[in-house]
């Protein structure tokens, strides 16, 4: 695979606005795991949309990752706007998002609702897989995009759930 796009619940869909908060480093270690696998079988770029909450904690892990392995991140933002109204605490996240090797704005400013389609349906024309951190038991608008990858023949789709990360808590306080 040469490219994997990374999404998942905000900090605001999953009720986390601590970085201390433990349920960051359960999300952090179950990413960790995944991205080595993928890294290992020859992924050259990782894909975000600049989204607080997984993408950030998933973007810390990366960046700690291209210490040992050769890959490249990227950041394809909807609008060029986007985030220019957070607070000063997440203008800095939004400042590491803009720290990668490659960063590209769909559109200038949101004109219309068509934009969101024409920019999910670039995410998914020029990547083969995505990374996301979504439970079908807790439907936020991701929704709408893991049905679309579900539909993509080629598309390889992994899903990050509640019960994985249960897993993930498990096997480090073993």
């Amino acid at each position: 695979m040469n490219s994997l796009l990374i999404m998942g619940y905000t900090s605001f869909d999953l009720g986390i606005f601590n970085e201390k908060d433990i349920k960051v480093s359960i999300i952090k270690k179950a990413v960790k795991n995944r991205l080595i696998r993928y890294l290992e079988e020859g992924l050259n770029w990782l894909i975000f949309t600049g989204n607080l909450g997984f993408e950030y904690w998933a973007l810390d892990v990366a960046k700690e990752l291209q210490k040992d392995y050769n890959f490249q991140i990227g950041t394809i933002f909807s609008f060029e706007t986007h985030g220019q109204n957070w607070n000063e605490n997440n203008q800095v996240k939004l400042a590491h998002f803009k720290e990668v090797d490659f960063v590209k704005y769909a559109y200038q400013t949101y004109e219309n609702p068509s934009q969101f389609r024409q920019y999910n349906d670039f995410l998914l024309e020029n990547t083969e897989g995505a990374l996301v951190f979504y439970d079908e038991e807790n439907e936020t608008k991701l929704k709408y995009m893991v049905e679309r990858m579900k539909q993509m023949a080629e598309y390889q789709l992994e899903i990050l759930d509640f019960e994985t990360l249960q897993e993930t808590f498990e096997d480090m306080n073993e």
